[in-house]
């Protein structure tokens, strides 16, 4: 599956320090160190920004669609495991991280590929998903682009996997000014 508007997300990944958000990244960290996550993957990593600040003793994979963002990753980030790869076929084995998350990836994802590449990230994590994702109560578009962005509610998609929802709440705007919603699952 390639990128929905590649050269939007190319343009993306070559000026990634622009979209850097230091306070996001330090709070992605954090959670992986209180999680007490030994391996942390990132599905739609761009150029790697929120791994920015995971600790070199943990291993950190990230995958994403466009072989320009992950280029510009492996740059930034040459000790990280990094690859192409499409969110509804992951690259990776089941069970193979202890947390892995998306922020923003759903909410530009086609309404068709929704289901399977939420089964591909209960698939890949061994204990903790995380989603930060535009809210939308139904999946309505939010914003009409390009890139379309539909606002999503991921805690509804996850009750339906043998989860625990461990937090469902707005991202506080001094981490995101946005106030992208923050789900947390616990995998049984």
């Amino acid at each position: 599956m390639q990128p929905l508007d590649s050269q939007y997300w190319e343009k993306y990944a070559h000026n990634h320090k622009e979209y850097y958000n230091y306070e996001m990244a330090k709070f992605i960290s954090d959670l992986a160190v209180s999680l007490r996550a030994q391996s942390v993957l990132e599905v739609g990593c761009s150029a790697g920004n929120d791994l920015s600040l995971l600790e070199d003793k943990m291993q950190v994979a990230g995958i994403d669609s466009s072989e320009h963002a992950i280029l510009q990753a492996r740059k930034n980030f040459p000790h990280m495991q990094l690859k192409v790869g499409s969110i509804t076929s992951i690259p990776h084995d089941d069970c193979a991280f202890d947390f892995v998350f998306t922020r923003n990836v759903f909410n530009y994802l086609a309404d068709d590929h929704m289901q399977k590449a939420t089964d591909e990230l209960f698939r890949v994590s061994k204990k903790y998903i995380m989603n930060i994702e535009m809210f939308s109560e139904n999946d309505h578009i939010i914003e009409k682009g390009p890139p379309r962005m539909i606002g999503r509610n991921m805690k509804n998609r996850w009750l339906n996997y043998r989860v625990k929802i461990i937090s469902d709440v707005n991202m506080h705007e001094e981490i995101d000014p946005k106030r992208s919603r923050f789900v947390l699952v616990r995998k049984m």
